[in-house]
């Protein structure tokens, strides 16, 4: 998957915001069909309107020239220089290049603090796909302030912890904040890992795509289960009570088909065998639903609704003071985030400034999110709909907070996907692979995300032409009528 940010494609009569006019912008859009698969596929006439993108897959602007000063000034000729916020992380990228190409690669120091990572020019890309996999990634704004030598005024990262604690109700010192949700989700991975180094980890339930890369790349391999229904989540229950993995992994609900394990019956199995849980509350957010209370550590991507505008990332770790691990997982990441956070100060105090409607942002997309729900429901040329509301409910219920709602993420198919491309061409939204922005945003999520594996992704219960609506803050009938000229064409 390369989920991009592209120069604004979109049609400016879209009833959406537009996506942030900010070189450090997380929001993307690709506005048809065929630009999605032109995309994928690597086309010219979509690839050269391309100026930045979703940071993971595709490396900021301002990024690329500090690599490129980077290279200039620490790497010899025919290598290149892959920057790393930090020493672990610089360490980490260079056992997994050595393994990959049965070979050597050099760190050395360089500006602000940052690693570089010096690979042969040829192995690059096997440098940036752990950047893209893990989420260890250098800020833009750090990019920007280091290459015009200005010094940022940053804030306390102790306050971004503190209003982050407000929702999650955890301790202040039982938060890490990372450079991404998936640096979060990865050093989540390492602190069970570090308890138990030769076992397998379990993933419950289709989660996004990295979350399972991550345990198949970087550990000892994972046990898959894309259904926590019947006889093979029996199975894997059992399994779980007789100790056999290193943890439990699974989103609540989870991405794009918004299911939720029964986390009650797990988080038991958990305790019976010793297998630590780890849950992550991205797609529902924090003010909708308390995983904690199941779980050892609770992951989050802050890029998504705790921030809500599209111009910065983070990630979080909050772990539950009476997990039998409390100490050993406080201790590691408490020692991976040097303390409590790796967030640049930069994108601290804009994530600070974004929180302050946070909840309240949520709200409105939980009423909007439902209203949208259930008129996909009804509408006689939708097939299906995937919606907490309408799938395992009762298990969801279990994790419901009581001012909590359903949340913004609505997934849906037609009756006829063959008429899917047609629909979203015409849907008078912003379009993008991302979810929690205060705009609402169109994904052709399959596409985007598993357009190399899609006959895999299907035999998983995801269709195709499924499409996912992060449903953002507008009026909500305003999003209904946009849906229902462009359903006209179903």
């Amino acid at each position: 998957m390369q989920d991009l940010l592209t120069k604004p494609l979109w049609d400016a009569s879209t009833i959406g915001r537009p996506l942030p006019d900010s070189p450090h912008a997380v929001a993307v859009s690709l506005p048809t069909w065929d630009s999605v698969v032109g995309y994928e596929e690597g086309r010219e006439k979509v690839i050269q309107k391309l100026e930045t993108g979703y940071p993971r897959f595709f490396v900021n602007p301002m990024v690329r020239r500090l690599f490129a000063k980077a290279t200039d000034e620490v790497a010899e000729a025919g290598k290149r220089a892959v920057l790393f916020p930090t020493r672990d992380a610089a360490q980490r990228a260079q056992r997994y290049v050595e393994r990959r190409i049965n070979g050597a690669a050099q760190i050395a120091s360089y500006e602000d603090g940052l690693q570089a990572l010096i690979v042969p020019e040829e192995v690059l890309g096997v440098a940036l796909e752990y950047w893209r996999h893990t989420g260890e990634i250098v800020s833009s704004r750090q990019a920007d302030d280091i290459l015009n030598e200005r010094e940022e005024e940053g804030v306390s990262s102790v306050i971004l912890r503190q209003q982050l604690a407000e929702t999650t109700g955890a301790e202040l010192d039982d938060h890490f904040v990372f450079e991404s949700g998936m640096s979060a989700i990865f050093g989540a991975f390492r602190a069970v890992m570090e308890q138990f180094p030769s076992k397998k980890t379990l993933q419950l339930e289709f989660p996004y795509v990295d979350g399972l890369k991550i345990q198949e790349k970087f550990g000892n391999g994972a046990v898959f289960l894309y259904e926590t229904e019947g006889e093979d989540f029996d199975a894997a229950v059992r399994r779980i009570q007789e100790g056999e993995f290193a943890a439990v992994f699974c989103e609540v609900p989870s991405n794009p088909l918004l299911r939720s394990v029964n986390l009650a019956r797990v988080s038991e199995a958990c305790r019976q065998g010793g297998v630590p849980l780890v849950v992550d509350d991205t797609v529902a957010s924090s003010v909708n639903v308390d995983v904690l209370q199941y779980a050892d550590m609770v992951t989050t991507s802050l890029t998504k609704w705790v921030s809500g505008k599209g111009d910065v990332m983070g990630g979080l770790v909050t772990l539950n003071e009476n997990s039998q691990w409390a100490t050993e997982f406080r201790d590691y990441l408490s020692a991976a985030t040097k303390g409590g956070s790796l967030l640049y100060k930069g994108d601290c105090r804009v994530l600070i400034s974004n929180m302050k409607d946070y909840p309240e942002r949520v709200r409105r997309s939980n009423e909007n999110g439902e209203l949208v729900a259930d008129y996909l429901a009804e509408h006689p040329a939708v097939g299906r709909v995937w919606y907490p509301k309408f799938v395992t409910p009762h298990e969801y219920q279990l994790v419901r907070r009581d001012s909590g709602g359903y949340g913004g993420l609505i997934s849906f198919t037609l009756k006829q996907p063959r008429k899917m491309p047609r629909v979203y061409d015409a849907l008078e939204l912003c379009k993008g692979p991302s979810l929690g922005n205060e705009f609402s945003l169109a994904c052709p999520y399959t596409m985007l995300a598993h357009y190399f594996e899609l006959d895999w992704a299907e035999a998983c219960g995801v269709s195709p032409n499924l499409l996912r609506l992060s449903v953002g803050s507008e009026d909500g009938a305003m999003i209904i009528g946009a849906l229902a000229r462009a359903l006209d064409l179903a």
